[in-house]
């Protein structure tokens, strides 16, 4: 059984994602109808035909390439919640977030993404941060740097937000995703930690913190098609990344706060600032 990727995996995972955002995804942004737009937990939490359609095709292409491996996708968890269980004892899966933003998406924002992580045991071996409006996508492997690629074949090497007081940082801290006790128990120690903001797209968040354009991620919400690729790309450029309790983050992790700050010390901070 196939347990790690090559140059040509990554390749291959990256050719599926483009051709599945462009058949799949941009065709149908600010061309939905109301019909193709419907809800899951709640009003807020939407998923359209786009969604499903994408991550069909992309769960039946990586499947054929990677016959033996576990294919998780968003999508598929809101239909069988068991399929998250599986990350974790798989040696070679990939969590798939067909369009992540999708609130961004049905409303024609220009705002959502894709995701794709691969994992070993639920440890990430490989992330992939894609725009399908400009078609150009961050990513890397195993022992890479991350590096954000356009589709003229032009490559950027990347770099996260240098070390410096909490004060002068900006990031995302999705707050408003916390229960009300925990949120007003953290809103006093807002004005300590600089700007902090929310797109509604993890994908979009975790660009920007791995471009260092922003100095940390904090999350209680924990779905690892949100997270797993993320976490990796900003690892590997180096940052921290951990649970606040001390535990290391991996993709079959399914509570806690998850947060990642350029080192140790502002990691630090933003975990005193989190009470639980």
């Amino acid at each position: 059984m196939q347990t790690t990727l090559t140059p040509d995996d990554h390749a291959a995972l990256i050719r599926i994602i483009r051709r599945a955002a462009a058949d799949e995804i941009m065709p149908r942004f600010q061309n939905l109808a109301a019909d193709q737009i419907n809800t899951k937990s709640g009003p807020l939490d939407l998923v359209t035909e786009a969604d499903t359609a994408a991550e069909a095709a992309m769960t039946a292409a990586i499947r054929a390439r990677f016959p033996d491996a576990l294919v998780v996708g968003e999508e598929a968890v809101a239909a069988d919640p068991a399929l998250r269980g599986q990350i974790a004892a798989a040696p070679l899966a990939f969590i798939i977030d067909p369009v992540d933003g999708t609130w961004n998406f049905a409303h024609g924002l220009p705002l959502f993404g894709v995701i794709l992580a691969a994992t070993h045991f639920g440890k990430p071996i490989f992330g992939l941060l894609h725009d399908p409006v400009m078609d150009n996508w961050i990513w890397a492997g195993a022992g890479m740097a991350p590096r954000q690629t356009y589709a003229d074949g032009r490559e950027v090497a990347l770099q996260i937000a240098p070390a410096g007081p909490l004060i002068a940082q900006s990031g995302y801290l999705h707050i408003n995703l916390m229960p009300q006790d925990r949120q007003a128990r953290i809103a006093p120690n807002l004005p300590q930690m600089g700007r902090n903001y929310a797109m509604r797209c993890s994908c979009h968040e975790y660009r920007t913190l791995v471009q260092g354009a922003v100095g940390y991620v904090a999350s209680a919400t924990l779905n690892p098609w949100d997270h797993a690729a993320g976490v990796f790309l900003f690892q590997q450029g180096g940052g921290v990344a951990r649970l606040r309790d001390g535990r290391s983050y991996d993709a079959g992790v399914t509570s806690g706060t998850l947060i990642c700050a350029p080192e140790a010390a502002m990691w630090q901070d933003l975990a005193d600032l989190l009470p639980d």
